[in-house]
C-alpha cells in the first residue's frame, strides 16, 4: 500500500471538530493535557473560548463533560483511550452513560499502535469496557474518510457515543465522495468466496493486505469447511516452500477418505507424507477399518464428484461389505520412485521418468 495516502485517524478527529464548529454552534472540545498528541490543538487555535484544558485529570474531565451536556452543550471529552476507558471508567459509566447524557468521548492512541509510550498506554480492552455500558455507542473508525464521517454521526447521535481513533497513519482505503457512514453497518472492502475476513479500525487495512496477499482459493467442488480449508492453505501457500526434507502429519479428514481418524482431534487423520524440493516423495497412512465411518467418507466424496470433482473416490460396496466382516488394524506406504528419479535427475516432468508407456509420448 504504499502508493496509498495515509493520515492519522487522531488528526482526523481534530480536522473534523474545526471543520464543524460553524454548523454546531453548541460543540465543545474538552482535553486533559494532552492537545497536542490527541489533535484537539487544531480546534483550539481555532476556537479558544470553547476549548477546556481540564489537565491531567481524566475523571474530572469527564465530569465537567457530563456537566457541560445536562447544560445543553454537545462535549467531545478527549484523551488517550487508555485514561478514557481505563482511569475515568467510573465516571463514564455512573455520570454518563447511567443518566444518558449526551457526552462524546474521543479516545486517541488506542490499542497496541502506541507502541512507543509502553504498555501502560497500550489499550486493548476499552472497546469491551465501553461496551459494557447500557446505551453507550462505540464506534472505531478505519480511516481519515471514516473518522471524520463518524465525527459529525456523533454530533447528530443523542446519547453517549465513544469513538477509537489510532496513533499511527492509516492507509485511507474509503474514498469521501461515494463514502455513506451508516450505524451498524459493515462495510464490504473485498469480494470473495472461501473465507470471511472481520476487521475495525486500523486493522482494516491490515485485514484487506493480509487478503490480498495471502488469498486463498477453494476448488469450485469442495465443500466450505475447515479441514478442506486448511488443506487449500497448505497446497497453495506452503507446500511449494518444503525444499528440505520434511514430513507432515495429520492430514484433514475431508483430504484423507480411506484414513482412520485421529484419537486426539478427530477432524484430522493418522497420515503423513514427506516432501523434498516442493515434491511429494511418499505417502503413508493407517488404513480406516470402520465400515460406519468409511460408508459417511464415501458418500462425502460422491457428493463432491456431483459438484464437479473428478478425483474423488467411488463408493465401493465390495470394499465396504469385506470391511463389515473384519479388518485387523492396517498401515500403508507408497513410496514415488518416479518422483525420486525426478529429484536425482533433474527432470521436471514425471513423463520423462515413468516406467509406463502409454504416459510417454509418441516417438516417430
Amino acid at each position: 500500500m504504499a502508493d496509498v495516502k495515509k493520515k492519522a485517524t487522531r488528526e482526523s478527529y481534530g480536522e473534523a471538530l474545526t471543520a464543524l464548529a460553524e454548523k454546531y454552534p453548541e460543540l465543545v472540545v474538552l482535553d486533559a493535557d494532552l492537545a497536542a498528541a490527541t489533535k484537539t490543538g487544531i480546534f483550539k487555535k481555532a476556537y479558544p473560548d470553547r476549548f477546556f484544558d481540564c489537565g491531567i485529570a481524566e475523571a474530572n474531565m469527564m465530569g465537567v463533560a457530563a456537566g457541560l451536556a445536562a447544560a445543553g452543550k454537545i462535549p467531545f471529552a478527549s484523551t488517550f483511550a487508555m485514561f478514557a476507558a481505563g482511569r475515568a471508567y467510573e465516571i463514564v459509566r455512573n455520570s454518563i452513560g447511567y443518566p444518558h447524557l449526551n457526552v462524546k468521548i474521543g479516545a486517541t492512541h488506542a490499542g497496541i499502535s502506541v507502541g512507543e509510550d509502553g504498555a501502560t498506554h497500550q489499550c486493548n480492552e476499552d472497546i469491551a469496557l465501553m461496551r459494557t455500558i447500557p446505551g453507550m455507542t462505540v464506534i472505531v473508525p478505519s480511516d481519515d474518510t471514516e473518522a471524520k464521517a463518524a465525527v459529525e454521526a456523533a454530533i447528530q447521535h443523542e446519547g453517549p457515543v465513544y469513538m477509537r481513533f489510532g496513533r499511527l497513519a492509516a492507509p485511507i482505503l474509503n474514498d469521501p465522495a461515494d463514502y455513506k457512514f451508516e450505524w451498524g453497518k459493515g462495510i464490504t472492502m473485498r469480494d470473495g468466496k472461501d473465507i470471511t475476513i472481520v476487521a475495525t479500525g486500523l486493522m482494516v487495512a491490515e485485514a484487506v493486505a493480509a487478503a490480498k496477499a495471502k488469498g486463498v482459493e477453494l476448488a469450485d467442488a469442495a465443500e466450505k469447511t475447515w479441514g478442506n480449508a486448511l488443506y487449500a492453505c497448505f497446497d497453495q501457500r506452503v507446500e511449494e516452500h518444503l525444499i528440505q526434507p520434511t514430513f507432515i502429519t495429520m492430514y484433514p479428514v475431508e483430504v484423507s477418505p480411506l484414513t482412520k481418524r485421529s484419537p486426539s482431534d478427530p477432524r484430522l487423520t493418522e497420515r503423513f507424507e514427506f516432501f523434498i524440493n516442493a515434491s511429494e516423495m511418499g505417502n503413508a497412512y493407517s488404513e480406516l477399518n470402520d465400515p460406519i465411518d468409511q460408508r459417511r467418507r464415501f458418500e462425502a466424496q460422491l457428493a463432491q464428484r456431483e459438484r464437479g470433482d473428478d478425483e474423488t473416490e467411488m463408493l465401493d460396496e465390495d470394499f465396504l461389505n469385506a470391511l463389515e466382516y473384519g479388518m485387523p488394524p492396517t498401515g500403508g506406504m507408497g513410496i514415488g520412485i518416479d518422483r525420486a528419479v525426478m529429484l536425482l535427475t533433474g527432470s521436471s516432468s514425471i513423463r520423462d521418468v515413468i516406467l509406463f508407456p502409454t504416459m510417454k509420448p509418441e516417438q516417430n
